[in-house]
C-alpha cells in the first residue's frame, strides 16, 4: 500500500493537523516509511513466542491486602487546618 499526497492531506485533516501544501509530499513519504516498517514487522515469525512485559524477566513485589492503618481518624484530622464532624473542611468553591 502506498500513500499519496491526497491521502496524506486527508489523514492530516482527520487528525486535525494543519500541514502546508508544500509539506504534503514529505508527510506522504514518512507515512510510506512507517507502513514499510510495519510490513517488515509482519514478516517476522512470532509463533511460540510469549508476550513480554519487560526486556528483563522480573516478578512484581506483592504484599497481602490487609488493612493496617485503620481507626486513626483523630490523628489524621489533627493535622488539618479546619476539620468538622470528622471530615476535612474546605472553603466553598461553587456558589
Amino acid at each position: 500500500m502506498s500513500i499519496d499526497t491526497d491521502t496524506a492531506a486527508r489523514v492530516a485533516r482527520l487528525a486535525r493537523i494543519r500541514v502546508a501544501q508544500d509539506d504534503l509530499p514529505a508527510l506522504a513519504s514518512e507515512f510510506n516509511a512507517i507502513l514499510g516498517f510495519i510490513e517488515q514487522l509482519n514478516e517476522v515469525d512470532v509463533e511460540g513466542v510469549e508476550p513480554m512485559v519487560s526486556v528483563t524477566p522480573q516478578r512484581l513485589k506483592r504484599r497481602d491486602d490487609v488493612v493496617t492503618d485503620g481507626d486513626r481518624q483523630a490523628q489524621i484530622l489533627a493535622n488539618a487546618p479546619d476539620a468538622r464532624e470528622g471530615f476535612f473542611a474546605v472553603p466553598k468553591v461553587v456558589e
